[in-house]
């Protein structure tokens, strides 16, 4: 098996949508940190998260939360599709005077999900 060539595309630990008490960002850093530290060789050379039903801000706000657990033995990064999607879809609307309004608002997506890749989010920069 040739580790050093796998990307390993898994969910964030997360409690159920159905689950009373939802788990904070820095709670699904440490379970999903915790779980990959035992399970997840160090020559597997990147972990590509998908969304997994997150909202988009829930999403990247985790993710930023795993980023700023470094040093990981891992690039950690996202293949985010209904996360950076759902915003840029609702402005749309299948309207195309929304077409500009929808293009901001995945280009907002992209740009908080790459700060959350470095971890280097903030809750405050999704007002702007």
């Amino acid at each position: 098996m040739f580790l050093e060539g796998t990307i390993l595309k898994p969910n964030m630990v997360i409690p159920g949508k159905k689950c009373p008490k939802q788990a904070s960002p820095d709670e699904v850093a440490e379970w999903t940190v915790k779980l990959f530290k035992r399970e997840v060789p160090v020559a597997v050379p990147g972990i590509t998260f998908l969304s997994g039903g997150q909202s988009d801000v829930d999403a990247t706000a985790n993710l930023n939360a795993i980023n700023r657990l470094r040093p990981l033995p891992w690039a950690i990064t996202f293949s985010y599709g209904r996360a950076l999607q759902a915003a840029p879809q609702e402005a749309w609307s299948g309207k195309a005077e929304n077409v500009d309004d929808a293009q901001k608002a995945f280009e907002h997506r992209a740009r908080m999900n790459g700060l959350a890749a470095m971890g280097e989010w903030s809750r405050q920069f999704e007002a702007s």
